[in-house]
């Protein structure tokens, strides 16, 4: 399993597309830290890059590179090797490189400018979503062998953790404002990683006091130690849950 994780880290690194990622988030973030001398309204500049950026570049990259090494995969079938070592050495080669573009990216400079609490935040929340996102793009990639379905599978799940899953949210506040939805609200928001993780990241800006009574709620619950437990363990079941629903696909797929 790891001979095939190292091959994939050392293919992907070399892609021009990886390189450019890179540079592309590194120079975003030191330009947004270069140019605004508030630390706090550079962390939530590059907080709009993490929740949106990160997890489209994750999914779409992993859908795409589990596609174009299909024959690849098929080659590794016909050896002695099992599809578990196969599987998973692909998802941490994968998972791997894009933590490297991610932490040389985006938490090189927020170590050297933002050293502290809110920094941090953002390094593990940026991390926590790429691996989300490129165990969701495995999943997406084992329901169908046609490449323009896999990544309009993709697509759509960006798409509705980023924007139907808050607009969802939205309507059941309406519809039901009558009623105290604050900690239901809490639990709703755990069940979409980006808005986890988004609250996390908030929370220690301190401008929770800006979402009103709703944020006196969330920092509450997830700004205690309790809090941050059932985050943590609700990001880590983000991540498990498609991988292993995905293997289950892949090891019964007939290829």
């Amino acid at each position: 399993m790891m001979k095939i994780a190292k091959y994939v880290v050392w293919n992907i690194l070399r892609s021009k597309i990886i390189l450019a990622y890179t540079l592309f988030l590194f120079a975003v973030a030191f330009g947004t830290f270069s140019f605004e001398s508030d630390v706090s309204k550079s962390i939530a500049s590059l907080m709009s890059i993490v929740l949106i950026i990160i997890p489209l570049v994750s999914i779409i990259f992993t859908t795409i590179y589990f596609y174009n090494s299909s024959e690849f995969i098929e080659l590794l079938m016909a050896q002695p090797i099992s599809r578990k070592k196969i599987f998973f050495g692909e998802y941490l080669g994968v998972g791997t490189s894009m933590l490297c573009a991610y932490l040389i990216g985006i938490a090189l400079p927020v170590i050297i400018y933002s050293a502290d609490a809110v920094g941090f935040t953002l390094i593990a929340s940026g991390a926590c979503l790429t691996l989300v996102f490129v165990s969701l793009a495995f999943f997406a990639s084992v329901l169908t062998r046609d490449k323009a379905k896999g990544i309009g599978i993709s697509l759509m799940i960006w798409f509705y953790f980023s924007i139907i899953y808050d607009a969802i949210v939205l309507g059941v506040m309406f519809a039901f404002s009558d009623y105290p939805l604050e900690r239901v609200m809490v639990l709703l928001s755990s069940f979409n990683p980006i808005d986890l993780s988004r609250i996390l990241i908030l929370l220690k800006l301190d401008i929770s006091a800006l979402m009103g009574f709703t944020g006196a709620v969330y920092k509450d619950f997830f700004g205690n130690s309790n809090g941050i437990i059932f985050s943590i363990a609700m990001q880590m079941i983000w991540i498990v849950l498609p991988l292993f629903s995905a293997f289950r696909i892949f090891r019964r797929k007939n290829w």
